[in-house]
């Protein structure tokens, strides 16, 4: 399952992913995962949740990140839950195709691997497509 939480900068969107995060570390029985682009999330996530600084992976592509997403889940089955800030801070391509066809496949690699994503990105909603739309 993929959520998506877009909004504009500066309209709340790090707090709510903070409060998700800590939720997910309290209620679910497996490892919880946060990635961000940077390192402003580093005393905000809790210490039971595993965060990772994409920069350093130099992350920056969106086959790169679906390789990342592999090799994450393949060196751990049990992460029950990842999530992603700054989503689109880490995509070299940020067409709506290319955002919706990336969704798509995240929706089915985590119905798969029964891995939640909760992805935060900083865009007006009312400027993407109906395909991008539907993980609101």
């Amino acid at each position: 399952m993929v959520k998506l939480i877009m909004g504009l900068s500066g309209s709340g969107k790090t707090k709510v992913l903070v409060s998700l995060v800590k939720e997910a570390v309290e209620s679910e029985h497996g490892d919880v995962v946060c990635i961000e682009k940077g390192k402003a999330l580093t005393y905000d996530i809790p210490y039971k949740a595993r965060l990772i600084h994409a920069g350093a992976y130099n992350i920056n592509t969106n086959e790169l990140l679906k390789g990342f997403l592999c090799g994450l889940h393949a060196g751990n089955y049990d992460i029950t839950h990842v999530f992603i800030d700054n989503f689109y801070k880490l995509l070299d391509d940020r067409s709506n195709e290319a955002v919706e066809s990336f969704l798509n496949w995240l929706d089915s690699f985590g119905e798969q691997e029964r891995v939640n994503f909760t992805i935060i990105a900083s865009a007006d909603p009312e400027t993407v497509s109906d395909g991008i739309k539907k993980f609101f």
